[in-house]
């Protein structure tokens, strides 16, 4: 899906601004820039985006009227170019985020308002998606009354071995996974996290025996021993992504690892930086390295590029995307460019290497 010259990349925006729906770009790795900002799809509230293995299909959230849902592109695979094939939805808020397994059978969301983690079944021979297949609705509420008033799911994935769906609730501090078959979603395992954490998004480490969780409210990453026969997690660690004494408001984001599992980053938006920790290859652990700033204002998302020598962050508030140089044997960032304007930027993905 890429030459040797450019990488291209998708970026999920709201479209409550300027923005018309999901933009790609490119980025070229021996002149070190981002360039051919555009318009790639027009629809919605295409916030959350992600791409099949095979580099086929893109599918993001949607948002159409009163309703809300999942819909379906097919990617050129010359040009990159987005096709919109179908989508699915249903009478309310949207979803917030979107992943696909990597046979591409299965999609799905995590809806944010409605507290609801839905799975699509995918339609093999052209990428469409099928109406949902299982919706569960979660329920409870956290000690943060603004916040955690009711069920708020944020994240939905696949874990590595895809057995399960683990599913991130910020409203009820709880990580549930769900076992996935024939299209239904049954809960096999759930564990609580620290009253009022607010858990956001997860990512796991390469090796399949530990996760990371980012939450919003307490700006932390908890760091999870994972047991793959029982879907169970345990927790190990939890560490700060924010400065002692920083009292500003806060809101973690978004949480990656580098493929070699040596370097976890997770974004803060309020004090908008990246936090880079290090990680034990023996426990799993993380040991805090270095903050850098995201040259913008409220960072949502980043991501690390196919080559994982550049990483890009997408600043919302202050719509731009930001270059940086990674050092692959330290992990430490480096700012290469700025000013590359995209409105209300979300989610960041690109095609896979």
């Amino acid at each position: 899906m890429t030459d040797q010259q450019t990488f291209i990349g998708y970026v999920g925006t709201y479209t409550k601004g300027e923005s018309k729906g999901i933009y790609s770009f490119a980025l070229d790795p021996l002149h070190k820039r981002l360039s051919d900002v555009k318009e790639a799809a027009s629809l919605d509230n295409p916030t959350y985006v992600t791409i099949s293995q095979d580099n086929r299909y893109l599918y993001s959230v949607v948002k159409k009227g009163e309703s809300g849902g999942a819909a379906s592109f097919s990617i050129d695979s010359k040009t990159g170019e987005l096709k919109r094939l179908n989508d699915q939805l249903a009478e309310g808020a949207s979803p917030c985020h979107v992943s696909v397994d990597s046979k591409n059978q299965y999609v799905v969301t995590a809806n944010y308002h409605k507290g609801t983690v839905e799975a699509y079944k995918t339609n093999k021979e052209d990428g469409t998606v099928q109406p949902a297949s299982s919706i569960i609705e979660h329920h409870g509420c956290g000690p943060n009354k603004e916040r955690q008033e009711k069920p708020h799911v944020h994240y939905a994935g696949f874990t590595p071995d895809e057995n399960y769906v683990v599913v991130v609730d910020l409203g009820i501090d709880k990580l549930i996974t769900y076992a996935l078959h024939d299209g239904k979603l049954t809960e096999v395992k759930s564990l609580s996290v620290q009253p009022g954490s607010g858990p956001r998004h997860l990512v796991f480490h390469p090796n399949g025996k530990n996760a990371y969780v980012m939450t919003e409210l307490s700006s932390e990453v908890i760091v999870l021993d994972y047991k793959a026969d029982d879907g169970s997690f345990t927790v190990s660690q939890t560490i700060s992504t924010i400065p002692e004494g920083f009292s500003e408001n806060n809101q973690g984001s978004a949480i990656h690892i580098s493929s070699d599992g040596r370097f976890v980053y997770a974004a803060n938006r309020g004090h908008d930086s990246i936090a880079l920790f290090r990680v034990d290859q023996d426990s799993g652990k993380l040991t805090f390295i270095e903050h850098t700033s995201t040259r913008g204002n409220w960072p949502r998302d980043f991501v690390l590029d196919p080559s994982e020598k550049f990483l890009i962050a997408s600043n919302q508030n202050s719509s731009n995307l930001v270059l940086f140089s990674r050092d692959e044997e330290t992990g430490k960032l480096q700012l290469l460019q700025s000013d590359i304007n995209v409105p209300d930027p979300v989610c960041v993905k690109f095609l896979h290497d």
